[in-house]
């Protein structure tokens, strides 16, 4: 291709890169802490760099309750490199977000053959999106946009080709094999991929693709599942057991959809008129399989731990991909046909529309978090991450917390934990709840859980809030540190109906040390509010 063709394209891509870097160091917060779901991926990733394998604890048996398994393996391996585990899982969010940026921009510049400011608008709504937000958090949630964004760039170019290479059908499905090791629904949205390329091209004119696509997630695919059937002992991710035993659920269909539309809506009206005509319908239902197909499969599963909409930020790249051809045929001419000032004017209201989409999309980091107070920040002080420093003093000793916070509490401070809700469990997740007899074989030095009760709101013992698994969990701890023993050293909350329980179980060691440590805590910042807690403990039988 002509440099000189090639020269606007790179200068654009130049400024986008400097858009990246602008928006990055001014407008994104790197001094929090990971977000509470993202510290269990790292935990797994410090784990597996250290030669323990895919553990929650180490030397027991492998659990995979890091449902990013290719983004916890690559962090592992820049942690073996000498990174820290931080700055493996952000540079891996970085550099993922920035490349999906550059695909999205060649995509409509090359593929669609769109024009240079719909293409820079493109770009540029992806960078001021919630993107940078997930690498602030520590999330991986880039790294599978970018293997989706790459897998619907390549299925974007076998819809073009009349006679498709062998090479293209192969990278487009070792691509869309990518997507389902880094998330388990990259598999389901691949195979809409393809669907959408089948549609587009016709059955027979993609039996190549299809044979091609099926022998690499037969034989490649096959052979991973097998593997970690085996290494597991269990065909799927441990949360799936967990967050999809209620089946299907309207509410959490109708919340992932909700969010699809949100992340996008800009982009959902150039698909509204992509149904102007017959001959763009088609296009207009074929790139709509993989993006609503996606959104609609999470139906299947809870919608918990979908920080900022990270379940369904694939379908951003995806949906900015494919919206320039769904308006072609809307021409500018009609400008060069106005006054200077009549031309000026529609200019700068264009412009000024642009800039309300570039604000849109920036406006979706406000709602990351449900209790986020502010723009510039996603969530406040955590005081469990202070106390799970505290408790790092005690690592290597062997003692067990058993907690429903399994995130900040167990990676910082480095004890065996047991994540009593299952995620990260699988006993609890295939049992379908903690036991007695399960807490009895761990006897846990301690025992952490947030509900919405405290000595001054006794929680109510009600046929119908003992129906709630949450619910019900909490009391089953509760009841089981008061029947063994255990000293209630704090309840931390900013409002005694939202609050932290913490039991010691007396007789080891630095149980008095601890119990003395944690009634006096004082920098336990609640985190919904960030505001210094109340110890509610010290009304618990008129202590």
């Amino acid at each position: 291709m002509n440099s000189k063709k090639l020269l606007p394209d790179i200068l654009v891509s130049a400024l986008l890169l400097l858009a990246v870097f602008y928006y990055a160091f001014n407008f994104i917060d790197f001094s929090i802490p990971p977000f509470e779901d993202a510290a269990m991926i790292m935990r797994y990733s410090q784990h597996l760099a250290e030669g323990h394998g895919i553990v929650w604890n180490v030397g027991e048996k492998p659990v995979d309750g890091a449902t990013d398994f290719l983004f916890m393996v690559a962090a592992a391996g820049l942690i073996k490199l000498g990174l820290t585990v931080g700055q493996s899982v952000r540079g891996i969010g970085f550099a993922s977000y920035v490349l999906t940026v550059l695909i999205i921009y060649w995509t409509n510049r090359r593929i669609h053959h769109g024009n240079i400011p719909f293409s820079f608008l493109s770009g540029l709504y992806l960078i001021v999106g919630t993107g940078l937000s997930y690498v602030s958090a520590y999330f991986g949630t880039p790294f599978f946009a970018l293997a989706a964004a790459s897998t619907w760039g390549l299925g974007l170019l076998l819809m073009k080709e009349e006679n498709p290479r062998w090479w293209l059908s192969l990278a487009f499905a070792l691509s869309g094999l990518v997507t389902g090791l880094i998330r388990p629904e990259g598999v389901i949205l691949a195979s809409l991929m393809l669907l959408a390329v089948v549609v587009i091209r016709g059955f027979k004119s993609s039996l190549s693709i299809v044979v091609i696509f099926g022998v690499v997630f037969l034989t490649l695919g096959g052979a991973y599942f097998l593997w970690r059937w085996n290494y597991f002992g269990y065909p799927l991710p441990n949360p799936f057991y967990k967050k999809g035993e209620g089946g299907w659920s309207w509410q959490t269909f109708d919340a992932s959809m909700l969010n699809m539309l949100r992340l996008s809506l800009p982009v959902v009206f150039a698909f509204a008129l992509g149904f102007r005509s017959n001959e763009t319908t088609k296009t207009t239902l074929a790139y709509m399989i993989p993006i609503v197909g996606f959104a609609a499969a999470f139906g299947l599963i809870s919608d918990e731990m979908n920080y900022g909409a990270r379940f369904q930020y694939a379908t951003v790249p995806l949906a900015l991909m494919s919206w320039i051809p769904l308006v072609r045929g809307f021409k500018f001419d009609w400008l060069n046909q106005l006054q200077v000032r009549e031309r000026a004017v529609y200019l700068v209201a264009l412009i000024g529309l642009a800039g309300g989409i570039v604000y849109y999309s920036w406006f979706q980091n406000c709602s990351l978090a449900l209790y986020q107070q502010s723009c510039d920040r996603p969530y406040e002080r955590d005081g469990r991450l202070e106390m799970a420093k505290l408790l790092a003093d005690y690592r290597g000793k062997g003692y067990v917390i058993a907690t429903t916070e399994a995130g900040l509490l167990p990676y910082y401070s480095g004890w065996n934990a047991i994540d009593t809700w299952g995620l990260n469990d699988q006993f609890i997740a295939h049992n379908g709840a903690i036991t007695v007899d399960y807490l009895d074989q761990y006897k846990p030095e301690i025992i952490m859980f947030h509900d919405y009760y405290s000595p001054l709101v006794p929680p109510k013992l009600t046929d119908a809030n003992l129906a709630q698994r949450w619910f019900s969990m909490t009391i089953l701890l509760k009841t089981y540190a008061e029947e063994n023993g255990y000293t209630l050293a704090a309840v931390f909350g900013d409002s005694p109906y939202d609050t932290h329980y913490y039991y010691v179980r007396p007789g080891f060691e630095d149980s008095k040390r601890l119990v003395e440590q944690i009634s006096k805590f004082r920098d336990y910042f609640y985190p919904t509010t960030g505001k210094r807690s109340i110890n509610y403990a010290v009304y618990d039988n008129g202590q």
